[in-house]
Order: structure tokens, then sequence, then C-alpha cells
């Protein structure tokens, strides 16, 4: 008899697909830090390729994104209220910063522009459901809330306008406060149990001090932003952010080490993010604050991150692999 039809994976690829978490959009998150840090450390060939990649997979879970709004919208309303909902404004300022620091200005105003509307709509979503003792998703409060501040403050130093920086400011103390309010919901037992978005616990306050980062190049750049009482404090303020955020970072990787997770889970792309923005931020805290022995480790960290990237890569490639064989 002739083999099968190859219509059976198919469908299963379509189950899986259509099965899949929001937390998938991690996947968009991790792969375009990793896109900044390469930039940063002077890999444009690679750098590139991956903003290529995270771009893709952006277009595709927009794409999935409508579709389930439209078609589905009891399921949207119920997985927008998860904080994984959030992946979708804090994806869409991640990749809106590596446009506008290739000088895609258009293209990241619009993707600015996106996020502003869907960031207060999945917020309030989010908050609503809040309860006590919540997985590491928690913090993507924060995480998106200062995604706008980053890409706000990133497109104003490139364009201009003084408003956007100073609503950049806003946002980014806004989002210590809800860093502060996630955390009293966090089960601080996920450090042993997570299967990977634990470590967003670390990198909230890593894109918190990427953030602030950006916000003193700002004033570099005009310095009649705010007064340098201001300026001193934004600047303490950021450094203890990054050191909060390397404490996170030595403290998760101990626990992994005592409690290894070594199956692949979506989750892990959750891990790979926090690695990432850990090694951006110090890069551009290094660069920012003139503490140039820092740009060693964040290099070091930004290799890390890269390796975990390809060990996360290989366990998602297997997965889709598994769905499309049935």
């Amino acid at each position: 008899m002739p083999d099968t039809p190859d219509k059976p994976d198919t469908a299963s690829f379509r189950g899986w697909w259509a099965g899949r978490p929001p937390a998938a959009g991690a996947a968009v998150l991790a792969t375009g830090i990793i896109s900044i840090g390469l930039h940063l450390t002077d890999h444009e060939a690679l750098s590139r390729i991956a903003l290529v990649l995270a771009s893709l997979a952006w277009l595709g879970l927009a794409a999935d994104f409508v579709v389930r709004l439209m078609r589905d919208r009891e399921r949207w309303t119920r997985q927008a209220g998860t904080p994984a909902g959030l992946t979708a404004v804090a994806a869409s300022t991640v990749l809106g910063t590596r446009f506008s620091e290739l000088g895609w200005q258009g293209l990241a105003e619009a993707l600015l522009a996106l996020s502003a509307v869907l960031w207060p709509i999945l917020l309030l979503a989010v908050v609503r459901h809040w309860r006590h003792r919540m997985a590491g998703g928690v913090f993507l409060v924060c995480v998106a809330t200062q995604g706008l501040s980053v890409l706000g403050s990133t497109i104003a130093t490139a364009v201009g306008p003084d408003w956007l920086t100073h609503a950049a400011l806003v946002l980014f103390w806004l989002g210590i406060v809800l860093y502060g309010v996630s955390f009293a919901h966090f089960d601080l037992w996920e450090v042993k149990r997570g299967a990977g978005d634990h470590w967003v616990a670390g990198g909230a306050l890593g894109i918190s001090a990427l953030a602030g980062a950006k916000l003193v190049a700002a004033h570099h750049v005009n310095p009649y932003l705010w007064n340098d009482d201001d300026q001193g404090v934004l600047r303490a303020t950021t450094g203890a952010l990054l050191v909060l955020d390397l404490a996170w970072y030595c403290v998760l990787l101990v626990t992994e080490a005592a409690w290894p997770r070594p199956r692949y889970d979506v989750l892990r792309w959750s891990t790979v993010f926090p690695m990432g923005m850990t090694a951006v931020s110090a890069l551009s805290v290094a660069a920012v604050l003139g503490v140039s022995w820092l740009r060693g480790p964040g290099q070091v960290l930004l290799w890390f991150a890269v390796a975990a990237w390809l060990a996360v890569a290989a366990g998602a490639a297997l997965a889709v692999r598994a769905a499309a064989r049935g």
C-alpha cells in the first residue's frame, strides 16, 4: 500500500500551535534581547540574524493574537488575564528598541504606539486576576512597563521630543513600584520548583536598570531634561537596580544547581530573556555610568545567554518535530 499522506502530521502541528500557551511570546523577548546584546558587543551580523528570527516569530504570534481575538474571544480574554499575556507588549518594545538602534524610527514608533495601546488593557486584565503566591510571570507587569520606558527614551534620544522622555521617566518609577507589588505576590518557593519563568524575578530588575541607563543617557544628550540632583538620584537608582539584578542572577544559578530542571519547557524562554537582559543591562550601565570594568562581565554573561538560547531553541525544535510527527 502507498504511504499515508502527511495530512495527520500537519494536523498534529496545527494542534500543537493552537495549544501553545501565551508564555511562548517570551521566545521573541529572549531572541530580541540577544540581538541587542550582540549589537552592543559589535557582533552585528549575528545580531541581525537574531533580529530576523525575533521579527518572524513576532509576526507569527501577532497574527495568531488577532485570529484568536476575532474567532475565539472567550479564550483570548482568558489568556489576556494571565501575566504571560503581557509578553505581547514586552516583546514589541524590545523589538522596537532594536529597530530604533538601527535608525528605523518609523517602525520603532509604530511598535511604541501599538504597545502603548495594549499596555493598559492587558495590565488591567492581569491585575484583576492577581492572587497570592503566584509564579514568576507576575513580574511581567514590571517588564512590560519598563519596556515602554526603554523604547520611549530610546526613540526620544534619537528623535528629540522631550515629552516622550518625561513619559518614559514616569513609566520607569511606575515600573519599580509594580516590581514591589509583584514581589509581594510572588511565591518564593518557585525558585525551587519553577519551570523557568521564576527567572523573571531577576529579569524585571534588569530591564528596570536598562530603563534607568537609557534615561541617564537621554540627559547626557539633552542636559535640560531635569536638574543635576534628579540625574544623581537616577544614576544611583540605576546602579542599585543592576546590583539587585546581579544578586538575583547568582541566587537563581545556585537554585538551578541545587534543584536541576533539565527537561525542556516553553517557560524556559523566560529563563533566557532574564539572562540576556542582565548582560545587556550590565553593558549599558557600564557605558552610561562610566563603569568600564562592568563591560567584561557583561560580555561573559551575554555568551552564557547565547548558550542558553541555543539549548532552549534545540529543545523547542525537538518539541515541534515531535508534534509534527503526532
